[in-house]
């Protein structure tokens, strides 16, 4: 997915620095789309580029001593761009929370434990919940099917607080019920 944001930011601005794409990527709070570090990012550039697909322009400074490079889209950059769009375009995913696959042997599993697992979820979730809100309300820069996408995202994210507090008292349920007949 990172090399789609690559090549459409270098579509919109092309011969941008690197460091200013990531910087339009934290600013547009891509984060909420794709998992990235500052270290995936440039790794990405440098595969866009071995592939051919990015063109590096190296510029020289005499005020300092280091190139600075900004990069442009090549032919085959635009067609892989156009290849993924229709790729990420055409996909319906699942869902999918690690939490998941936990909670397929949460049965098996110390109750207690369990209990602090699904707190840990309610707290992490809240906290996503609390940066979408607060970037919706106060980022009014956004473009508007990315806002419809943070606002979809929040609406998951809720449904996931309302479930794992029902899951919490399930659990909370059973420990009583042991407690009882022990």
């Amino acid at each position: 997915m990172i090399p789609l944001l690559i090549l459409g930011l270098l579509k919109e601005k092309p011969g941008s620095y690197g460091y200013e794409l990531l910087a339009i990527m934290n600013e547009r709070h891509y984060k909420f789309v794709v998992n990235y570090t500052k270290g995936s990012f440039y790794y990405n550039i440098q595969q866009l580029e071995e592939k051919r697909m990015i063109q590096r322009i190296v510029e020289e400074r005499e005020a300092e001593s280091r190139e600075k490079n900004k990069y442009i889209l090549t032919d085959l950059g635009v067609e892989e761009f156009n290849r993924l769009m229709t790729t990420y375009g055409s996909k319906t995913d699942y869902i999918n929370l690690s939490f998941y696959s936990a909670m397929l042997f949460e049965g098996a599993y110390d109750k207690e434990k369990m209990k602090e697992l699904v707190l840990v979820q309610i707290k992490q979730t809240e906290k996503k919940i609390a940066l979408l809100e607060d970037t919706l309300k106060n980022r009014t820069d956004l473009m508007k099917n990315f806002r419809r996408m943070l606002e979809n995202s929040l609406s998951h994210h809720k449904v996931n607080v309302d479930w794992f507090h029902e899951i919490l008292k399930e659990i909370d349920t059973e420990i009583t019920e042991n407690k009882l007949s022990h």
